[in-house]
This record gives C-alpha cells, structure tokens and sequence, in this order.
C-alpha cells in the first residue's frame, strides 16, 4: 500500500473510498485492514489537504515536502477568508486575536484528549459552535459552525491530522489527532522553492512525460513557480504525440518496455486519471460520458493504457460496466473478470462516487 502510494506520489481522497479502491486495483491481494493498518496503525500515511486544494492521502515522510510546496501557501488563504467571514459575522471585536485564542484552545483540548470529533471537541470548547456566514450575498452562502474551518485550518499549519473516519472505509467524517502522534521524529523543515523542485521531480517520475501545463494543473502552482521548479531539474524535452513537446527527467529518457495487455477499473477521480490537464492521449472522446460538469472523472475502465469505458456499482452489489469503443473479446472478457472480482471484493459495502458523472448514472438505474 505504501509502495503504491509511493509510486503515484499520492492517492486523491476528497472522496474516502478512492483510496482504497484506487489502491485495490493496484494491489494483488488488497485487504481493507491492511490499507487501514498503513493509514493509521502504522502511520506510514496520512491524509492532508495538498495540491490545488485537494485532499490526498500521502506518504508520510513526503508530508513535509507537500506542506512547504502547497499547503503553507493554502493555509494563509484559508486563514484571510476566515478572518473576513468572522468579521462578516460580527464574532468578535478583534477575530484575529479571537481566533488565535480558539485555535490554540481547540489544539491544547486535542492534546488533552489524544484524539477526538468536532462534536467532542465543542463539548469541551462551546465557542466551537459559534456559527458564521460564508460566502454572505452569494449563490453559495452558508451558515456552518466555526469548529470546521478551526480545524482544517490547523490540519493546513501542519498542528493536527486526520485520523481515523467514525463509520467505515468510506466514511468522510474523521477523528482528528495531534500531528505529533503521526509523526513520531520531528518533521524536515523545506523552503518553498526546495519543496517544489521535489515535488515536480516525483510527478515527472509518476506521470512523465509531461507538460509544465500539466504540472501547473495538477500542483496548483503559478507559471512562475513551474518554471522555477523546472529550471532546477532541467528536464529533457521528448515528443509527444500531436505535435507537442513533453518534459521527462533525464535519467528516464530510455526505450519503455512495452507492458503485456490488461485491464484495469480505476475509481473516481483515481490518481492516474487526474495525473494531467490534457487528456486527450488516453481519454479520446469519452469526456462527456465519464466528468461531471466541474471535470471531475467518475469510475474508469481502462485497456492497454487508454479509457475505454465506465463503470459503476448497483444497489444490488452488482458492478456494472460500459465499453464506449470496442476492445476485442479477449480484452471485453477480461474487464467482466475483473468487474466481478471487484464486487466480491466490495461484498456488503456499497459506493457511490461523491462526483457522479452521466455514465455512472445510467449505470446504476
């Protein structure tokens, strides 16, 4: 699991079950307890907000690198648009001493408690449950307790992590724990600039050849800071297939063995699937079929390295699949094969992808 991980740079989790569905498809012998003991027995993983805002789980000795090169700079943002919805909301005469005080409160109670719920945290601390106005006068306005955005914006400082979810595997509603009980040595301190070139480098070595577009994309970054990164790494340029041109780290600029044929049913917003902006190469025309209208990706079938279907789980259990090209019989009976190992796999359990894309819902009715 940690391997796999490793190997993706890291895994999106905004939706609980990606991870450990986009892990099952990788591993030969998945087991819910052992990707449960990695994430929070062992601590090999943790799940942090990260690039373009996105929550992923990570290894952990990547943490620091991540924390530096996206989510110190997230943090700050996060932090402004609280202090003016506090103030919006009239909380306090002075919100950024209010604030302050309330964070380190709900932090010194975390500790005391060694892991805890925002509902148990409240308990201890009723300013908590101070409710604000976001996004006041717009489509988007919501009156929501402070409790949520006090913690994720210490989880954002690097304070506290996410731990265990209080239902299942595919529970979004966490235990929250001091970051010290993750991180038993203490963290590597990156500068910004150190922490991007690490991070382009392992992207490049996940899902390069790629673009610096793609890289932008998919940290979040500005050009300015790409080119920086690249600079650093100066990668060498390879051509891609429409004329355009590609970045690759030098020492992977060799012949690819040309892998046997498979097949492969990847979850929602999978890793390989938001690895690039452009999409084209692997997705064909099937866009409309499988994002939702924000671009997210539902559930995938995939052949040879290409996009050829999707699909979904039935109330009944059941996966249920579409190809949108045709494939071959040997490559059609490979990918039922492997729909029917993922439902047993599934048994009881039933997901639904947090973003639900038109084939997908077709699918399930």
């Amino acid at each position: 699991m940690v391997e796999v991980t490793h190997d993706l740079v890291a895994l999106h989790a905004t939706d609980p079950a990606t991870v450990y569905l986009a892990a099952a498809a990788r591993l030969r012998a998945p087991e819910v307890a052992a990707i449960e003991h990695a994430l929070y027995e062992d601590r090999s993983l943790v799940r942090m907000l990260g690039m373009r805002r996105t929550m992923f789980v990570v290894p952990t000795e990547l943490a620091p690198v991540v924390h530096a090169a996206c989510t110190r700079a997230i943090a700050a943002r996060e932090r402004r648009r609280l202090e003016q919805h506090l103030s919006e909301s009239a909380v306090a005469p002075e919100v950024n001493r209010w604030l302050a005080e309330l964070e380190q409160a709900t932090f010194e109670a975390l500790v005391s408690r060694g892991e805890a719920t925002a509902g148990e945290l409240a308990e201890d601390l009723p300013a908590l449950r101070t409710a604000i106005v976001a996004g006041q006068g717009s489509k988007w306005e919501a009156r929501q307790y402070v409790s949520t955005r006090v913690l994720a914006l210490l989880a954002a400082d690097g304070r506290i992590v996410r731990g265990r979810p209080r239902g299942s595997w595919i529970s979004g509603q966490y235990r929250w724990a001091p970051a010290q009980a993750w991180f038993t040595e203490a963290a590597v301190e990156w500068s910004v600039e150190a922490a991007q070139v690490e991070l382009a480098r392992r992207w490049l070595v996940a899902f390069g050849p790629g673009t610096a577009a793609d890289l932008k994309w998919w940290t979040g970054w500005t050009s300015r800071e790409v080119k920086r990164a690249l600079a650093q790494l100066e990668p060498v340029e390879v051509e891609l297939g429409g004329g355009e041109t590609g970045l690759l780290l030098a020492e992977d600029d060799e012949e690819v063995v040309v892998p046997a044929p498979w097949v492969a049913l990847l979850p929602a917003l999978d890793p390989t699937v938001m690895g690039w902006s452009q999409r084209a190469w692997y997705l064909g025309e099937h866009r409309a079929a499988l994002f939702d209208r924000s671009g997210n990706p539902g559930p995938t079938v995939w052949c040879d390295g290409r996009i050829v279907g999707g699909w979904a789980q039935r109330p009944t259990g059941e996966v249920a699949f579409r190809l949108l090209e045709d494939v071959g019989a040997e490559a059609a009976a490979a990918v039922e094969a492997a729909a029917s190992r993922l439902a047993a796999w599934l048994g009881e359990v039933r997901v639904t992808p947090r973003f639900r894309t038109p084939l997908e819902r077709e699918l399930v009715a």
